[in-house]
């Protein structure tokens, strides 16, 4: 998107309005572990005055948006092993914890009935909330009921007490990605499995230190899990949470934009995602990022069948080219 706007400056003036550094980084499915590094040892080659990131959806079709807050992550493997190897479960049932039933358990404790997370201390340091923002919000063209049959899901549930939006935006979560537990194919398997593993996922807002979690999921982990089996707990990777002001004259500069891009203003939104390198750019280089998404909430992001739609694609060439022309007058 931003090849093709950069292409037609060049194009029809021959120039472009400002100066452009480019950053190509193909690692983010896989936690995008060097990126910080390459940020910090190449900060004179990186000095800027705004960071454009083009990794965050419009917020429906036919209303494009501006994301100015995005969710931070901690992410963890937990290992059970029971036994040295899987054992019959008719001559050793009932002499040794099962790894998949202690793992179940220990899963189970993480949330209440309410969708509220138990672990102590987790939400000590959340921020609150503005009415503002919850005001804006409300007025937003979202439909629960519709929500829920895209995604196919009998029933929306979540924290109670909050909204979908505010649950998925402005609220932390834990979610179990993965588990893995003794036979898992066609047919029936007499098994006792010797280990189990689950991966689990924190998502973090605004005020919330990646580290300060992890270390509560660790020791908590460690509280509830028996002594009946092994318990390893892999920190794999995580990011911190991002927000910046609505005034921003970057995200000023943004929304006119995205309305010569798209025929119409843009609405204020987050984002339930992470994107680590967007606090990284303002830590360690001091530089403030607009979300210049146009990506859609049906495309399947991180499933099969990802896909862009092309009338937002051509929207954001030419939304991209005009934002050049709106930093460049400052």
């Amino acid at each position: 998107m931003h090849f093709k706007a950069i292409e037609a400056h060049l194009k029809q003036n021959g120039r472009l309005p400002v100066n452009i550094r480019i950053i190509l980084e193909g690692e983010e499915e896989v936690g995008s572990a060097n990126l910080d590094n390459f940020v910090k040892g190449h900060k004179d080659d990186l000095k800027a005055d705004v960071v454009v990131i083009s990794d965050s959806p419009m917020f429906d079709r036919g209303v494009p948006s501006i994301c100015y807050g995005l969710r931070g992550l901690v992410y963890f493997q937990i290992d059970l092993r029971g036994t040295k190897s899987d054992l019959h479960s008719g001559s050793f049932g009932g002499a040794v914890a099962n790894p998949a039933m202690v793992l179940a358990n220990v899963l189970a404790q993480m949330k209440d009935r309410g969708g509220r997370i138990k672990i102590p201390g987790f939400y000590d340091d959340v921020r609150p909330l503005r009415d503002e923002e919850r005001e804006q919000w409300k007025r937003l063209p979202f439909n629960e009921k519709r929500y829920a049959k895209e995604l196919g899901a009998p029933r929306l549930f979540g924290e109670s007490g909050y909204s979908t939006l505010e649950r998925v935006w402005a609220r932390p979560t834990f979610e179990v990605n993965g588990i893995l537990g003794g036979f898992t194919g066609e047919g029936a398997k007499t098994v006792i499995p010797a280990v189990a593993m689950a991966k689990v996922s924190m998502r973090l807002v605004p005020n919330q230190d990646p580290d300060k979690i992890a270390k509560l999921f660790e020791d908590y982990v460690k509280k509830v899990a028996p002594k009946t089996v092994e318990l390893k707990v892999t920190r794999m990777h995580g990011g911190k949470p991002w927000m910046t002001d609505f005034d921003n004259k970057y995200v000023q500069a943004a929304g006119r934009a995205i309305e010569k891009g798209f025929g119409q203003k843009p609405v204020f939104n987050r984002e339930g995602g992470s994107i680590p390198v967007v606090a990284t750019f303002q830590e360690i280089l001091g530089l403030p990022s607009v979300l210049f998404g146009v990506g859609l909430p049906d495309e399947n992001a991180h499933a099969p069948n990802e896909k862009l739609d092309l009338g937002n694609f051509h929207g954001g060439v030419i939304a991209s080219a005009f934002l050049y022309d709106e930093i460049a007058r400052g």
